[in-house]
């Protein structure tokens, strides 16, 4: 790649702001010294990469690369057996600790697209026993642990006491009746030895071994005799400690040096990754997408964003080159984007090159290339005394010699600098040496000639940049089949540039520069009104569109629930009908065998006519589906009384008022055996005379040929009633009913319970149970007989 060409593209800026996200020195070097690769292999491992870390990062929620102390030489100096620092060995543990960490955190993940960094982790190595020993061993940067071995606990343990011995004697003294001949109440240090400080005329009182003396002269540091032998039992001591943490630092760096090579290969693996998730964290901070990859010279940026340009700025820019044409000619007013959309293609093929995803929306492509060339900006040189122009067409020489059809080139205002006419005819002839080469490629230029040579070659597509022009501002939207106007005139006016030098610029334009640029103005500007009004007619019919569809839905969803309700009736119907069919036919047989007997007994009559009673009851009455529609008026204070007959609305039944409480609003309804305290709101008025049915308790002397199925014991004593149903449940065996009913009502439940109690020592029950939901609940008993 051509490095002028990278930092024209400020691909090295991208690369500075990617480093600053990674943990590691080595990974910050990596990211910096990264360049782009011409080989799509390489381009979709690095990017494969990038995607797996970022899932590792924002699907995982793992954590980067642990930071650990600069290695320097300590691996290459533990291999050649020398001790290392307590620091240095401190440095490995981090180091040891961060593979362990990254190792476990990635194996942990049972994803089966997390395959290329599973597999680069899969070849770290690390030692959790030597990491557990130097994390325990060492203390700090400059101390060994009393624990690292029992001698060291022995040695310093002796070392603490006989420094206590030794003070304490050295106390006495500074205390005692020699106090006077001190210089002050203190005991010191020097050489290693405990002193004190004695004054100068004094000295040769202080029987011991002279150390120091003062600057001044006035004091000498004097070890007294009588401690000369504890501290020459510390210095003893002293030296053990030394040799003993020697010991444990050389054991512990001979450890180190046998896995120096592992752990250097440990750091390279580190540093990779950590290159890779910063990149990662950089995509994700950026809001980037990863681009599709080929080799075909194919680019199509959907919506991109130069990352270099801040985000409440930055405005999305869609560009496509290399499917029907190899070349983009790119024209329209200045300041309207042409080289920030220039160098945003270039450094977008070059991002992803490194493994970088791009700011642009998901599904764009770009292209792998060998080499990627541009010249872009100013590259006036005072030393080499290059003008611009000159500087430009060295730039230019270079890429025509180097360029090949897998090459990418960026010129920016190609034969600008010189001579219009000069400038245009070079610029001509440059396009078509690079188009017979075959590269792909963005032009941006303001020369009509050149937007009209675009038109009448092969290979290369006018584009214009948007220009409003009525606000004189720029849209940073290209438009791919037509050349943009310069609107250089409208744009100094907009300035603020004096009308009359505008008017005097104006009449020295060319007969066909002023017809070709109001030709490209009205079309630029009929084209944006014919979008305006598109888009407008897209709108209209999206919305139609999505009324319609709704409408459909709501259709088909209606057609689903009648089917639906169409399919769940007939097969209701079906079932009912084969269950009342099936117990109808078994009670016909039953009768059929009864009336085949020679000899037909008062028994058989009644239990004949037991089963025609069940036959009747298990009859399908098909109404045909039609159910009338009540007439019923709403409930009033007014026409609510006792004896009306009423609709209950919850219960969908007929009932009638026995009273009404006014102040309450609320009425008791008698339905059948049950009494309820309703409200008006669930009341109708039904318009029907009450029915003259006479209350029956109890009930007696039933006609043999109508069987009872059930007996009212309400308002009858615990007694009364025990007798009647005893009564009653003769008959019903007599009868030869196989279930009856007592209604004994809820009251305080006393009744109830005496019946229940009575009933299950009843010689001829079987069952007990009380109503369910509409059959009276707990105001009625059902009882099944043997």
């Amino acid at each position: 790649m051509d490095i002028k060409s990278l930092e024209k593209l400020e691909l090295n800026k991208i690369l500075t702001s990617v480093a600053e996200y990674a943990s590691l020195g080595g990974g910050k070097r990596l990211i910096l010294e990264c360049l782009p690769s011409s080989d799509i292999a390489e381009v979709r491992r690095r990017l494969t990469l990038t995607r797996e870390c970022d899932a590792l990062l924002y699907t995982y929620g793992i954590g980067k690369i642990e930071q650990f102390g600069e290695m320097g030489d300590i691996l290459i100096r533990a291999q050649k057996r020398s001790v290392l620092s307590c620091g240095e060995l401190l440095n490995v543990a981090g180091l040891l600790r961060s593979v362990r960490v990254a190792f476990t955190s990635v194996n942990k993940i049972s994803d089966d697209n997390i395959k290329l960094v599973r597999s680069i982790t899969a070849n770290l190595y690390f030692d959790r026993g030597l990491e557990e020993d130097i994390s325990e061993k060492i203390v700090n940067s400059e101390t060994v642990s009393d624990r690292a071995s029992d001698k060291l606990y022995s040695i310093r343990s002796k070392i603490k006491s006989l420094n206590e011995r030794i003070r304490e004697k050295l106390s006495e003294y500074v205390s005692g009746k020699n106090a006077d001949f001190l210089q002050d109440s203190i005991v010191t240090i020097r050489n290693d030895r405990y002193v004190i400080p004695v004054k100068a005329e004094h000295k040769s009182h202080v029987k011991g071994f002279i150390h120091d003396r003062s600057k001044t002269g006035a004091t000498f540091f004097i070890e007294p005799e009588y401690v000369l032998e504890l501290n020459n039992e510390l210095i003893a001591l002293t030296i053990d400690e030394r040799e003993e943490v020697e010991a444990i630092l050389k054991s512990l760096s001979v450890r180190v040096g046998a896995l120096s090579n592992e752990l250097q290969r440990d750091i390279e693996i580190l540093s990779e990754l950590d290159s890779c998730l910063s990149m990662a964290e950089f995509g994700y901070a950026h809001k980037c997408t990863e681009p599709n990859v080929n080799n075909r010279g194919y680019i199509n940026i959907i919506k991109g964003r130069h990352p270099l340009i801040e985000k409440d700025r930055v405005v999305p820019v869609s560009l496509e080159l290399g499917a029907g044409y190899n070349f983009l000619l790119l024209s329209g007013a200045n300041t309207g984007g042409k080289t920030v959309t220039l160098k945003m293609c270039g450094l977008f093929c070059l991002m992803a090159a490194c493994g970088l995803f791009i700011p642009a929306v998901e599904g764009s492509s770009v292209a792998v290339f060998d080499d990627v060339f541009c010249d872009i900006g100013d590259s006036q040189s005072i030393e080499e005394s290059l003008s611009t122009f000159s500087s430009h067409v060295e730039n230019i020489i270079k890429i025509c010699n180097k360029v090949q059809s897998n090459s990418l080139v960026l010129i920016d205002e190609l034969g600008g600098g010189t001579n219009p006419d000069e400038g245009q005819a070079l610029a001509k002839a440059v396009v078509k040496k690079l188009l017979d080469t075959g590269c792909k490629g963005i032009v941006t230029t303001h020369f009509t000639p050149l937007k009209e040579f675009a038109y009448s070659v092969n290979g290369i597509e006018n584009a214009s940049m948007e220009f409003d022009a009525t606000t004189l501002k720029p849209l940073y939207s290209i438009k791919i089949g037509l050349p943009g106007a310069s609107n250089a005139l409208a744009i100094a006016r907009r300035l603020g540039m004096d009308e009359k030098i505008l008017s005097d610029a104006t009449n020295y334009l060319s007969e066909g520069a002023r017809n070709f640029e109001n030709v490209v103005r009205r079309a630029e500007e009929s084209r944006i009104e014919a979008e305006y009004k598109l888009a407008e007619a897209e709108s209209l019919k999206r919305q139609w569109q999505e009324k319609v569809n709704e409408v459909n839905g709501l259709i088909d969803s209606l057609n689903r629930e009648r089917e639906k309700i169409t399919r769940t009736a007939r097969s209701e119907s079906r079932r009912i009908i084969n269950e009342r069919t099936e117990k109808a036919e078994q009670l016909l047989a039953e009768i059929e065998e009864i009336f085949h007997k020679r000899d037909i007994s008062e028994s058989d009559l009644i239990r004949a006519r037991t089963l025609k009673n069940k036959l009747s009851d298990a009859a399908y009455i098909d109404d045909g589906g039609s159910k009338k529609i009540n007439e019923y008026k709403p409930a009033t204070p007014e026409n609510i009384k006792s004896g009306v007959r009423v609709f209950i609305k919850p219960m969908e039944t007929i009932g009638e008022v026995v009273s009404f409480n006014k102040s309450k609003g609320e009425a008791e309804v008698q339905c059948g055996s049950i009494k309820m305290h309703l409200k008006l709101k669930d009341l109708q008025v039904t318009g029907e005379e009450p029915k003259q049915t006479p209350k029956i308790k109890v009930v007696k002397n039933i006609p043999a040929d109508r069987p009872v199925l059930e007996i009212n014991v309400l308002g009858l004593t615990v007694g009364e009633a025990l007798y009647e149903v005893d009564n009653f449940i003769d008959r019903a065996v007599t009868d030869n009913l196989a279930e009856i009913k007592i209604i004994h009502g809820v009251g305080t439940g006393k009744l109830r319970a005496a019946i229940w109690e009575h009933l299950k020592r009843h010689k001829n029950v079987d069952e007990l149970r009380l109503g369910k939901y509409g059959e009276g609940e707990t105001g009625v008993t059902f009882v099944k007989l043997k």
